[in-house]
């Protein structure tokens, strides 16, 4: 039987495209996230994330310890930690703690070895896989989901804060490009691509796109981060799913950064739409808790190409229907989503975290 296509699949009216999830779950396995989000709400999803437990859950920080601490062309210049009782951290509480690294003298490019593993995204997603798989078969879920693998793209893996010689940047950028090319070679050539969709996770180009990083210019922000996109996402191919989460970062707080309006992440989108040299899935805006007509209106601007755009607006319930209103003045059909992953919730919350994708979902249909 002809798989359906990936259009095809996104507009059934089974409600499979109302929701995304963004990716992290505070949960420490597949099965758990499969069986906790994925059972409850299936039905409305395109694509199930695995939830990046375990190291993921802190997002780029485990490739900071994981990979960069132990590569013999690097130093560290900062670590997280300790915490209050003098043991070892490794992820960061806030941004002034993050990891932070020195290319060594002498030292041009950054290579990585093990092409296609040394990154750890490849051995996770098809880990992953094989649990996604074993829920499909056992009806826990649908079988339209696809398995959502959610990466960081090259410049919020790599930000400027985590070298304190900017320099340092260009020789290590190409060389994580290079093995980050080569762990979507492993996922794409392993996962079937009917059951596979790839998410770049893009925070450190929001944040440059509003000019919110100290000495880099709003002008020209993001065309100078268009460049992994049109070197990444052409190598996917056209019968994986492809799409983009932008977010305004989480570490220490969400937002970390509160711009006025949607304007630059709208130019954003639309940019890497048009880099990314093929067919986008959808698109992952977030939003802050405003409802005022000034910080919605640039989505009459959003140029999707077809993509399925998703709103980031499932928090702070009690306004989630002025939100909701002020949004489709702007952009008339659009799914939903939190603004980010939950990486950073509380277990405890997380009965409320699904309660809240209910409710939204009950409320987006009513209204």
């Amino acid at each position: 039987m002809k798989d359906k296509t990936i259009e095809g699949t996104m507009m059934e009216n089974n409600m499979s495209n109302q929701l995304l999830l963004v990716g992290s779950v505070p949960l420490d396995t597949p099965k758990e996230v499969f069986e906790t989000f994925g059972a409850p709400l299936g039905r409305y999803l395109f694509a199930m994330p695995d939830g990046e437990v375990g190291p993921r859950r802190f997002w780029i920080s485990r490739v900071h310890y994981h990979v960069l601490a132990a590569h013999p062309e690097l130093e560290i210049v900062q670590r997280p930690g300790p915490d209050e009782n003098g043991v070892e951290l490794q992820y960061p509480r806030n941004v002034t703690e993050s990891w932070r690294f020195r290319v060594k003298d002498g030292v041009k490019r950054v290579r990585f070895g093990d092409p296609g593993w040394r990154l750890g995204f490849a051995r996770d997603a098809l880990n992953s896989y094989f649990v996604f798989q074993t829920m499909k078969e056992k009806g826990v879920l649908p079988s339209h989901l696809r398995f959502q693998v959610s990466i960081p793209l090259v410049n919020s893996v790599l930000p400027p804060r985590l070298f304190p010689d900017q320099s340092d940047l260009a020789k290590i950028r190409p060389g994580f490009e290079d093995a980050l090319r080569a762990e979507i070679g492993t996922i794409v050539e392993k996962i079937p691509h009917e059951e596979l969709a790839i998410q770049w996770d893009c925070s450190t180009e929001v944040q440059d796109a509003y000019g919110s990083i100290p000495g880099y210019p709003l002008e020209g922000s993001v065309e100078r981060n268009l460049g992994e996109v049109r070197n990444l996402s052409p190598q996917i191919p056209a019968d994986v799913a492809l799409g983009y989460h932008f977010c305004f970062g989480t570490l220490g707080g969400w937002p970390r950064f509160q711009p006025d309006d949607l304007s630059q992440a709208v130019n954003l989108a639309n940019g890497f739409v048009e880099a990314s040299g093929r067919k986008v899935d959808w698109i992952h805006i977030p939003v802050l808790d405003r409802s005022d007509d000034a910080f919605f209106a640039p989505l009459k601007d959003l140029r999707p190409g077809g993509a399925r755009v998703y709103l980031g607006m499932i928090h702070s319930m009690q306004t989630f229907k002025s939100r909701l209103r002020t949004a489709r003045k702007y952009r008339a059909e659009f799914g939903l989503g939190a603004y980010c992953g939950f990486g950073r919730v509380p277990v405890a919350q997380l009965p409320n975290v699904l309660d809240d994708h209910l409710e939204a979902i009950k409320i987006a249909g009513a209204a």
